[in-house]
């Protein structure tokens, strides 16, 4: 019988694998963005990103597993997504608030996740892989709560700006 452990470390492993590739995929998506800040934005989670990995390995040592990815189907879909995105929109005055979108749904599925993995941990007795969990959750709220404000402050109005220039 499977058990809250087992669900644990088969999310952790997926939630590694995503991180892993989002190490890959964000200087791609700060290369396609226009907007300064954004590129700012996109780099410094790049870091943040880097030290998720860092704490994963951390959590994965709370529970003497060894530290080991499992695909992660859902960040393999958006990032694929976001490419065509940022594919479909490259040179258009939406770019930024296409790539934020792109940005915005890894995050969410992100906080979705770790959301998860902080309770369980907490279930499972593991105050330190919590406190672990719950810092790298943090980061990503805080992440998403930067492109939102990208996204109202700027590349919103620029995706329209044009558009109603032509009409």
């Amino acid at each position: 019988m499977k058990t809250l452990k087992d669900l644990f470390h088969g999310e952790l492993s997926d939630i590694y694998d995503a991180e892993h590739r989002l190490v890959k995929a964000l200087p791609k998506m700060a290369k396609a963005a226009t907007c300064p800040h954004l590129k700012e934005a996109i780099l410094a989670h790049l870091e943040e990103t880097k030290c998720h990995v860092t704490k994963l390995d951390q959590v994965f040592k709370c529970f003497d597993f060894k530290p080991r990815g499992k695909t992660c189907e859902a960040t393999v879909g958006l990032l694929k997504e976001g490419d065509e995105i940022a594919a479909d929109f490259a040179g258009s005055p939406a770019i930024n608030a296409a790539l934020i979108s792109a940005a915005q749904k890894v995050e969410h599925y992100e906080i979705a996740s770790y959301g998860c993995l902080h309770e369980w941990a907490g279930k499972l007795d593991n105050p330190e892989a919590a406190a672990l969990l719950l810092e790298i959750l943090d980061e990503e709220k805080a992440a998403n709560e930067a492109l939102t404000e990208l996204a109202r402050a700027r590349s919103n109005d620029e995706a329209i700006a044009n558009e109603l220039v032509e009409a």
